[in-house]
């Protein structure tokens, strides 16, 4: 009988037992591995270096569609433009904490075609942050805190910097003339003094609550043709400004109907 039990043990138990061992081992081992972070080579331990530093891929701090990059609210704070995938063609970065717009956020993004970069708190942009964006229609700055714009896309339709701290000496007297198929300009409630050239293809303009003082025959028509019909636009604001348009009945002659604020 005893025989038999050294037998068991000897041949069943005792390689059960270690076999047990192992795996136990070997669970414990990937359970260590698994908790391991994997920490940059750059990254440094000091105190002042915060999680917040080790930047997470776009795709998992915004939501990335089709082509489209929905950035809105981001929690942690965004303080900067995201590195964006190749391929996207929407951008929508409202509402967060950007402060500025460098050459390099965009660069080589020749697939963008909407930029939304409503409410934040961007007070410069590098001059050529935009202007090399050929495909770029729709580009909206409002809510920030810009007091002057850089050069802009030929190829934009929309132009919205309503809201800002834009003054007449940071916006080039030529800044919309070239853009050729531009057709909504936004500049409201900023601080303007005077009306910048307008190219012929606006449909709407809003210039409304500003501080301008002067207007003439050329601001918005040929004062030179009596002929003149500007075709295309059918609203512009100019209500808030200083000026008493009805003072200048010959400067809105070519406009199908009369601007807003007219009244004052």
């Amino acid at each position: 009988m005893m025989h038999l039990r050294t037998l068991i043990f000897t041949y069943v138990m005792l390689p059960w037992i270690v076999l047990s061992s192992a795996a136990e081992e070997e669970y414990l081992e990937a359970r260590r591995t698994e908790s391991i972070v994997n920490i940059p080579d750059n990254y440094q331990s000091d105190q002042d270096v915060s999680p917040k530093a080790i930047e997470l891929p776009t795709c998992l701090l915004c939501v990335c569609l089709s082509g489209s990059v929905y950035c809105e609210e981001v929690s942690p704070e965004m303080s900067s433009v995201p590195a964006l995938p190749k391929e996207t063609a929407y951008l929508y970065a409202r509402f967060n904490k950007i402060t500025k717009i460098s050459n390099r956020d965009f660069a080589d993004m020749v697939t963008l075609r909407r930029i939304d970069l409503t409410g934040n708190l961007i007070s410069e942009i590098e001059d050529g942050a935009f202007s090399k964006l050929s495909n770029l229609e729709e580009l909206s700055l409002a809510e920030n805190r810009l007091t002057k714009l850089p050069m802009l896309p030929t190829k934009l339709v929309s132009f919205s910097a309503n809201l800002n701290r834009l003054r007449t000496q940071g916006v080039k007297a030529t800044a919309f003339k070239k853009l050729t198929k531009l057709a909504y300009l936004y500049l409201g409630n900023n601080e303007l003094t005077a009306v910048p050239q307008l190219p012929e293809s606006l449909h709407v303009v809003h210039l409304h609550n500003n501080k301008i003082a002067t207007i003439t025959d050329e601001t918005f028509c040929q004062g030179n043709s009596s002929h003149y019909i500007r075709t295309n636009m059918y609203e512009a604001k100019l209500d808030g400004n200083p000026i008493r348009l009805s003072n200048h009945p010959e400067s809105f002659i070519c406009l199908q109907s009369l601007p807003v604020g007219w009244d004052n």
